[in-house]
């Protein structure tokens, strides 16, 4: 299985709010830490703040900050929001399957059983369990954005 870049961009951009707690986060700030499209940030951005993960201050001296604590925020509840339907497989779209093994097959069963799985073990975290060790994910985004000014 894997997730898309716009749920691995809003998670970015999510981290960086949290480790930058007193600060207005400029998205362009986030994309150059990450060395990433400033114009994916803001679609991710954008959708965070209508669902109440950020708090969106528009104009020149804008930017987003976390809108509700990091302790509040659920990393499988965000996934789902930004994956949308996890059709990974086709069988799992009634309108568009075209196996004719629906409904005798174990494969769907096995892989709906372990997508249950997969969003329970990410429904026990939250935001501020992945920022735990703030300090050493700053020094990195650090040095990537210092590595990237420099090309190296």
């Amino acid at each position: 299985m894997r997730l898309t870049a716009y749920t691995n961009y809003a998670l970015r951009t999510l981290m960086y709010c949290a480790l930058h707690p007193d600060q207005l986060v400029r998205i362009q700030d986030v994309a150059d830490a990450h060395g990433i499209s400033k114009a994916h940030l803001l679609k991710a951005a954008r959708q965070l703040g209508q669902l109440g993960y950020l708090e969106n201050v528009r104009g020149r001296t804008g930017g987003v900050r976390l809108g509700r604590p990091p302790e509040r925020i659920i990393i499988g509840e965000v996934v789902r929001h930004t994956e949308g339907d996890l059709e990974i497989v086709e069988c799992f779209n009634p309108t568009t399957n075209t196996c004719p093994l629906i409904g005798v097959c174990k494969f769907s069963t096995l892989f709906r059983a372990g997508l249950r799985a997969f969003f329970a073990e990410l429904d026990k975290v939250t935001l501020a369990d992945i920022i735990a060790n703030g300090p050493v994910l700053l020094e990195r985004l650090e040095s990537n954005r210092e590595a990237l000014d420099t090309g190296c």
